[in-house]
């Protein structure tokens, strides 16, 4: 009754499924775990908003070779009319782009970019929790060695040193104008204890602002540059891998100010993927499960 046993892609459904009569001049790529960490590429039209008629293909695995593959079987005249794809800074994903849709402008997620960056503020705040814990628990061995009571020193706000690098892990995410009066009490305390992190969340910022304050690409490329200077002024270890990993995807980059395009739908569709996996409970039938999929969004 379903239609299933007579679906044209029944047989290699589990393999790959497309559907060119959904290819649109904005598209996004991205990955999802369909079931048992098994991941699909998936690529979606940005104008059907995740509804139906959103997915363009779907191709199991993440090689470049495969999805492209899969892609160029769409007709070429389709193909040259994709004028943009949104992804994340995946080169496997950027290689099958480029060759399945060679006019299209692709364009690197800001928020990936971003959370490369904030990453790095972590990588920092991790590494001297670390040594706090590290230090407090030499303190401990100390005093029960010597019998006495332990009891760590606190500041101002009562946090421990530990505890004041734990809490301060959104802080550091946030910009100042959005923290509370905890917030901005325990940042201070922060920043004075440990200046690198005060160094670190400023270029983090400062990275932001070249998406929040520049209007165009000379613009933005103009702020980028200068965020790179003052990275390799500031000597940051935690900072030099993301600033060339973005130095190396500086166009991809800047592309995202051609329509301030984002891959927010890509990731909006793979969690209706993630949501319809859980109410279904689970993926029994896998070829079964991808018909469901190609019938609500294909």
């Amino acid at each position: 009754m379903s239609g299933f046993h007579q679906w044209d892609q029944k047989d290699h459904a589990e393999k790959w499924m497309l559907f060119p009569g959904n290819v649109g001049n904005h598209l996004s790529i991205d990955e999802v775990a369909v079931t048992n960490g098994e991941l699909y590429t998936v690529v979606t039209d940005k104008k059907a908003h995740g509804k139906k008629k959103a997915l363009v293909a779907m191709v199991e695995g993440t090689k470049s070779g495969d999805i492209a593959g899969v892609l160029t079987k769409i007709p070429k005249e389709q193909r040259e009319a994709v004028t943009e794809v949104t992804m994340d800074m995946a080169e496997n994903m950027e290689a099958a782009i480029r060759f399945s849709f060679p006019n299209a402008n692709i364009v690197i997620d800001r928020f990936h970019a971003q959370q490369l960056v904030s990453e790095a503020v972590q990588d920092i705040r991790v590494d001297l929790r670390r040594e706090a814990i590290k230090e407090e628990n030499e303190a401990m061995k100390k005093a029960k060695a010597n019998e006495k009571g332990y009891r760590p020193a606190v500041y101002e706000n009562d946090d421990t040193k530990k505890q004041l690098l734990a809490r301060s892990r959104y802080v550091l995410f946030k910009p100042q104008s959005t923290w509370n009066a905890q917030q901005k009490e325990r940042a201070a305390i922060l920043f004075k204890v440990y200046p690198a992190l005060k160094s670190a969340y400023d270029l983090s910022m400062m990275f932001r602002s070249c998406y929040e304050h520049s209007r165009m690409i000379p613009e933005a490329r103009e702020k980028l540059h200068a965020w790179y200077k003052k990275v390799e002024e500031k000597k940051l270890d935690a900072f030099l891998v993301p600033m060339e990993s973005i130095r190396l995807r500086e166009t991809t980059i800047l592309n995202y100010f051609v329509n301030r395009s984002t891959n927010a739908s890509a990731e909006s569709f793979n969690a209706k993927l993630k949501n319809f996996r859980t109410v279904v409970r689970g993926v029994r039938d896998k070829k079964f499960h991808l018909f469901r999929v190609a019938k609500l969004y294909g």
